[in-house]
């Protein structure tokens, strides 16, 4: 009997104990090492949410979202909208958004709309482990989704960039499940910049605003540089590695699942997770907005955190009443334009007595340094397929490069590229193929070896 009482006790402070630390863990814990953000580096976030907030509008000119602070969209800068019977499915609405105050061309796509069965479609098209891409691991729905857009669009994109003058920034952006479409098509045309006119590297960015998980960890690692996650405080869907099509399927039920995604993951060791290949994360660097603090009542002043972290990569579910409204883009904009005004108050006040504490070139340095290390700690984890980039290539020309590829194979696979441009010249519609591009995309074996893709055909649905 004895026994017994104390196999039960045992176990009752067992669950007692992780009862406690789940239920004091708050969002903020995730990023309580990271270094604060810049306001030079944050400014362009709002901004991008009211943008895709405008693709929600029926008339630009009468907004039902009135601008907040001082961010505001000029709809004579809107050069395309695309409604859901334009997509058939295929891909979230969007526009296309001139920039010439920013000089910025603008890709905006939309969040899940609940009443499209189209978006659900779109979120099913997966199984856990079944799109090999680019040496790693992406959600296929997300993937075709992306594909078609770039079919749709690149030919426009093309022609603004080189219309505007090559010191246009080109900007894809997306909340929740569009974050994850435009966090794959930053992927794919990183890879085959020639077909939108030769732009270069450091001209392209990913803004994914409460991201969706889409890629595989050494993906999220190596497109660190030009894709940025944002995540509001206690966001839910950063945070579950659970399929998308499995959270969906829930979503009336979402407190239910979360509480039980939150029990599995206690018992799943860091350590398997890193190791499996097949787990998506959320891509590229992360922003993380903090202003709730544990046992302490309403919103405090928004701080924003930044790193490109490998392990630990919100990784642990919030038990938190805010989890889904932190995944509201409004709430998103609201926190980020306080942050920014907050960051310039403070740099204003103290560049009144001190010189600035970071130099532009300075913090340029410290993001390839930082890039640097998240690559060299994904190999030191063991993680699949993780990239270890030497010296000589580490940087060039002032930004970093994760690409082992040798000269022989960049030489063909420009060769690739430049047989598919000149077949579509002749073509009456002049629009790439984005679907043969894809498929020249290597992947990485587990030897290290770098081969073609053979195992998978890459079509549009």
């Amino acid at each position: 009997m004895s026994v017994c009482c104390g196999v039960e006790c045992f176990f009752a402070l067992g669950c007692l104990r992780w009862a406690w630390k789940r239920c004091t863990y708050v969002g903020g814990d995730d990023s309580a090492t990271w270094p604060p953000a810049t306001a030079e580096e944050f400014e362009s976030v709002p901004h991008l949410c009211r943008i895709i907030l405008a693709v929600y509008e029926e008339d630009l000119r009468k907004p039902k979202f009135p601008p907040l602070g001082g961010y505001r969209l000029n709809p004579d800068y809107v050069v395309k909208r695309v409604t859901y019977q334009e997509t058939l499915g295929h891909a979230p609405p969007h526009l296309i958004y001139l920039d010439h105050d920013r000089r910025e061309i603008v890709l905006a796509i939309r969040g899940l709309n609940l009443k499209k069965e189209s978006d659900y479609k779109l979120l099913l098209n997966n199984r856990l482990g079944m799109q090999m891409f680019d040496g790693g691991y992406v959600h296929h729905g997300l993937l075709q989704s992306a594909i078609w857009l770039l079919n749709q669009e690149s030919e426009n994109l093309k022609q603004l960039w080189l219309e505007n003058g090559s010191c246009y920034k080109m900007i894809f952006v997306g909340h929740s499940l569009g974050s994850g479409v435009a966090a794959l098509m930053t992927v794919i045309v990183v890879n085959h910049r020639d077909m939108l006119g030769g732009i270069p590297r450091e001209l392209v960015r990913c803004y994914a605003l409460a991201p969706a998980r889409s890629m595989s960890l050494n993906l999220a690692v190596k497109y660190a540089d030009v894709i940025y996650s944002v995540v509001l405080q206690d966001d839910f869907l950063p945070r579950t590695a659970t399929p998308l099509e499995d959270i969906f399927k829930s979503i009336f039920c979402l407190p239910c699942l979360i509480f039980l995604v939150c029990l599995r993951d206690t018992f799943v060791p860091e350590g398997r997770k890193l190791r499996d290949p097949r787990r998506l994360y959320a891509p590229g660097r992360m922003y993380h907005i903090v202003e709730r603090k544990f046992c302490r009542c309403g919103r405090y002043p928004p701080e924003v955190r930044t790193a490109i972290p490998v392990d630990g990569r919100f990784e642990h579910i919030v038990l938190s009443s805010h989890a889904t409204s932190d995944h509201a883009i409004i709430w998103i904009l609201r926190e980020a334009e306080k942050a920014v005004k907050l960051m310039k108050e403070k740099d204003t006040s103290e560049s009144v007595t001190t010189a600035p504490t970071v130099q532009k070139f300075d913090r340029l340095q410290s993001f390839e340094k930082e890039h640097k290390d998240a690559l060299e700690r994904a190999v030191s984890l063991n993680i699949p397929h993780a990239v270890k980039t030497s010296d000589d290539v580490a940087v060039s020309d002032g930004r970093v490069s994760t690409s082992a590829i040798t000269e022989d194979q960049e030489e063909e696979e420009r060769e690739d590229v430049d047989e598919v441009a000149s077949k579509q010249k002749d073509d009456v519609a002049r629009s790439p193929n984005w679907n043969h591009l894809v498929e020249r995309l290597f992947e990485r074996t587990d030897s290290g070896k770098l081969v073609k893709r053979e195992d998978v055909n890459v079509t549009v649905l």
